[in-house]
């Protein structure tokens, strides 16, 4: 398994990219007391969604972001709810929570 961080390095809700994995660049979002974690690929454009280092969120913290086109991505299946690549989904990435870790799932 491949280490990414300390959960609590991510604040809730929040984000956190990770550029240099075995899976590609990748990132994760602490929301609702859970963790999702997605290929950094928007499904439209294929570039990479943050606006900022480590921010992939909206501004109310509720769904994730496309820096490029606004696109906007449900947090808990990354099912794109509005924007050109609407009905897409970004892809999910296995990962595992252990010990307050996480992983990227081999």
């Amino acid at each position: 398994m491949h280490k990414l961080c300390a959960v609590s390095d991510i604040t809730e809700p929040g984000s956190k990219g990770f550029n240099s994995t075995p899976k590609g660049p990748v990132f994760a979002v602490r929301f609702d007391g859970q963790v999702y974690v997605y290929a950094n690929v928007c499904p439209h454009l294929s570039v990479n969604l943050e606006w900022q280092e480590d921010k992939f969120l909206d501004q109310e913290d509720r769904l994730i972001q496309c820096c490029m086109h606004g696109a906007l991505f449900r947090i808990e299946d990354g099912v794109c709810l509005f924007g050109p690549c609407e009905g897409d989904s970004l892809t999910a990435i296995p990962h595992v929570v252990e010990n307050g870790d996480l992983y990227l799932a081999d």
